[in-house]
């Protein structure tokens, strides 16, 4: 069962937008007008929910153009992000939430746009290459982890009350020890390959930056060791004495720098 609750398509308050409009319902070109947009917009509901992304985009352009003012443009767009993710255009969804952020500061939808945001990047990142590749998450470019981790911490500050919000802080703890990792990976990666310099630094960096996270007991091993083969030995002794102090029980003193799984590509 996974950790995370999917998420749900954001829907503004529909009723108190068709409140506000109805002032303008003597009018029967508004009326017309109104008829049609709404009808579009069911239509493109209807799309989304059958998973007609690419023809519920089309029709949502179409509303965030002829509804331009209201919340109903509001909602076109953050749900036309919903379908560019969902259509696996994930540069196109962050461009339109990136808009939707810019030109509605003061939207109800700011916290969802905040959390689509994160999840889009965050989905990219644990995509379905992974486990076709069995390469770990931490293993790979972490700039979707920190673009995610940043919308997350938006949300999270700006809106604690949110429901959103309990759901962003797990997340944002998973991307914490996946970044760690990464340092981790990187680190143990020089160290096989003899470059001691520069995995004490990466794992030094590890150290500094992510103490709580379960990677650090590896960082501060390789970190010992790093400084070891280069002769620092005041260094190394440190970085061991808070390696037994914080990991008593440590396999890493037992075991050294663990070998990875084989990739499915090595095929040697």
């Amino acid at each position: 069962m996974s950790l995370f609750k999917p998420v749900r398509p954001w829907a503004l308050v529909v009723p108190l937008m068709l409140a506000l409009l109805a002032g303008c319902s003597s009018d029967p070109k508004f009326d017309d007008a109104k008829g049609d947009v709404d009808k579009l917009y069911a239509d493109a509901k209807e799309d989304l929910n059958a998973g007609s992304y690419e023809r519920a985009i089309k029709a949502l352009e179409r509303i965030e153009g002829r509804a331009a003012g209201t919340l109903l443009a509001q909602q076109a767009l953050v749900d036309m992000a919903y379908a560019q993710w969902r259509m696996g255009e994930r540069v196109q969804a962050v461009a339109t939430l990136d808009r939707f952020i810019k030109v509605h500061p003061s939207s109800p939808a700011m916290d969802y746009a905040l959390y689509l945001k994160g999840l889009v990047n965050f989905i990219d990142n644990v995509g379905i290459l992974s486990g076709i590749s069995r390469q770990n998450v931490s293993e790979r470019d972490q700039q979707a982890s920190r673009d995610s981790y940043q919308a997350f911490r938006q949300l999270v500050e700006q809106f604690p009350a949110s429901k959103y919000t309990p759901d962003a802080r797990l997340r944002m703890d998973y991307i914490v020890n996946s970044l760690a990792e990464y340092e981790v990976h990187v680190a143990r990666y020089y160290y096989r390959r003899g470059a001691y310099l520069a995995a004490a630094n990466r794992a030094q960096q590890a150290v500094r930056d992510y103490q709580q996270t379960p990677a650090s007991e590896e960082a501060l091993y390789i970190l010992a060791v790093s400084y070891d083969r280069l002769g620092l030995k005041d260094l190394s002794t440190d970085a061991d004495r808070v390696l037994k102090k914080n990991f008593p029980d440590s396999r890493y003193l037992k075991d050294g720098v663990r070998v990875p799984e084989r990739a499915w590509w090595q095929f040697w």
